[in-house]
C-alpha cells in the first residue's frame, strides 16, 4: 500500500482518491477551502464520463440526479434556424454504451465525496492549501500555507488550472487567457415557461458570441451560459455582474433565445483560460491530472470527463504498485494520457473558433457544413471521445 497525497478536493481530486483507495492505497486529500463542497453550475457528461463513474463505483448515484437529454441542438442565434441536431436516445446509447446527460456539478461531487468519507484508508483535510513540496529517493513532503506538513510516496496535483503543484513541477507560467468571457446563471425551473423547458442542450451561435442552456439537477433548474469572444485579457473567476450588462452583450439574439437569456438572475462572469498541451506532467514522485495537467475550454464539454478518465487510468496503473515502481508508473500514466487529453484541448479551441463564433460568410459556410452531416456522420465524429473505454487511445472509440 502506498500513501498518496492529492492536492485539490474538486471532482478530479476526489475521483482520483476513490480510484486509488479502490486499488488498495491510502489517500490523503488536501483541499484549500475549509469545507468540501462543489461550487459552480451545470456540466455535460458524455458516455465516456459515465463509464469512468461506473468504474469508480458512483455511476448509479450520479444517474439518479442526471437529466438524460434527447438531443444536442445547434441553432443559428440570429435567425432562429435549426442548423443541426444530434439525437442522443436509443441509437446513440446503443452505439456508445452509455447515455449523454447534464448535471449540476454538485450531483457528481457529492457521490464522490460520500465514497471518500466511507473509505477507511482515505483522509480529507480542509483549509490545506498546498504551497510547495520537497522529495527525495524515498518519499515526498508537502507544506501547506497554514504551516502543516504531510508526507507520502506520491503527490498528485489535482489543484486546478492555477495549480501550485504545476507551478513548481513545470515552472511554465500562467494559463493562457482565451479572450472569451462567459456569463453564467442558474434559475429555478418554475420561472421558465413550459414551452421553453426543452429536454435538450441547445446552443445558439452568433457573430463572436454563443448561448447555451439546459435543464439540470433532476429537472429542478435551468442552467444558462452565454459567451462573448470579446478579447478579454484579464483572468476573472466568478465575479458578480449586472443583469443589464449581460443582456447588452448579445445584440442580434433572436427572440426565442432572448426570452431565455432574460430569465437569468444573479449572473456571474468568468474569463476562460486554458493551456497548450505539454508532453510532461511528471516531476519524480509528482504527477499532474485534470485541469492542472490539461486545462481546456468548455467547447468540447469534456473538462470533467477527461479528469474522470485520468482518475481511472491512474488508479489502474498504480494497482498493487509500490516503492520504485511508483515513479515508473507515473511516467506510464503520463505517456498513456497526454495525447488523448492534448487532442481534446485543441479540439475545444477549434470548436470555439470554427463552430461557435463565426460571422458573415464563415457562418454561412459553417451552417452548410453542419446541415450536410447525417446522424451517422455526427456519431462518427465524436466516437473517439464518447466511445472510449480504456481512456488511453487518442483517436479511437468503441464503435
Amino acid at each position: 500500500m502506498a500513501r498518496i497525497l492529492i492536492a485539490g478536493g474538486g471532482i478530479g481530486g476526489l475521483a482520483t482518491a476513490v480510484s486509488l483507495v479502490r486499488r488498495g492505497h491510502h489517500a490523503v486529500v488536501l483541499e484549500r477551502r475549509s469545507s468540501f463542497a462543489e461550487i459552480g453550475a451545470g456540466i455535460q457528461l458524455g458516455p465516456n464520463a459515465f463509464h469512468a463513474l461506473d468504474l469508480l463505483g458512483v455511476g448509479k448515484q450520479v444517474r439518479a440526479r442526471a437529466v438524460f437529454i434527447d438531443e444536442l441542438r445547434f441553432m443559428d442565434g440570429t435567425t432562429n434556424e435549426r442548423i443541426a441536431v444530434m439525437p442522443l436516445t436509443s441509437a446513440y446509447r446503443e452505439r456508445f454504451g452509455n447515455p449523454y446527460a447534464v448535471v449540476h456539478r454538485g450531483d457528481v461531487y457529492q457521490p464522490l465525496l460520500a465514497a471518500c468519507q466511507a473509505a477507511d484508508t482515505l483522509e480529507l483535510f480542509g483549509g490545506a492549501t498546498v504551497d510547495r513540496y520537497a522529495q527525495d529517493a524515498d518519499s515526498i513532503t508537502v507544506d501547506t500555507a497554514d504551516g502543516r506538513q504531510f508526507t507520502g510516496d506520491v503527490l498528485v496535483g489535482a489543484d486546478g488550472i492555477r495549480s501550485a503543484v504545476r507551478r513548481q513541477a513545470l515552472a511554465d507560467g500562467e494559463p493562457r487567457v482565451s479572450g472569451h468571457t462567459i456569463y453564467r446563471s442558474v434559475i429555478p425551473i418554475e420561472k421558465v415557461p413550459e414551452e421553453l423547458r426543452w429536454n435538450a442542450v441547445t446552443l445558439w451561435a452568433g457573430p463572436q458570441w454563443h448561448f447555451v442552456h439546459y435543464i439540470i439537477a433532476g429537472g429542478e433548474y435551468l442552467n444558462l451560459a452565454a459567451t462573448r469572444d470579446d478579447g478579454a485579457r484579464e483572468a476573472v473567476a466568478g465575479r458578480p455582474v449586472e443583469r443589464a450588462h449581460v443582456l447588452d452583450r448579445f445584440p442580434g439574439l433572436c427572440p426565442t433565445a432572448r426570452r431565455l437569456l432574460e430569465l437569468g438572475e444573479s449572473w456571474r462572469e468568468w474569463v476562460l483560460c486554458d493551456r497548450d498541451p505539454v508532453d510532461d506532467w511528471v516531476d519524480g514522485r509528482v504527477v499532474l491530472m485534470g485541469d492542472a495537467a490539461h486545462p481546456m475550454l468548455q467547447y468540447a464539454a469534456q473538462g470533467a470527463c477527461q479528469a474522470l478518465e485520468d482518475a481511472v487510468v491512474l488508479g489502474d496503473l498504480l494497482d498493487g504498485g509500490g516503492g520504485a515502481d511508483l515513479v515508473r508508473q507515473l511516467r506510464t500514466f503520463n505517456a498513456e494520457r497526454r495525447e488523448r487529453a492534448g487532442r481534446t484541448q485543441l479540439l475545444a479551441r477549434e470548436m470555439g473558433a470554427q463552430l461557435y463564433h463565426p460571422a458573415g460568410d464563415a457562418a454561412k459556410a459553417r451552417n452548410a457544413m453542419l446541415r450536410s452531416l447525417s446522424v451517422k456522420d455526427m456519431y462518427d465524429k465524436v466516437s473517439w471521445l464518447h466511445g472510449a473505454r480504456d481512456f488511453t487511445q487518442p483517436g479511437t472509440g468503441n464503435n
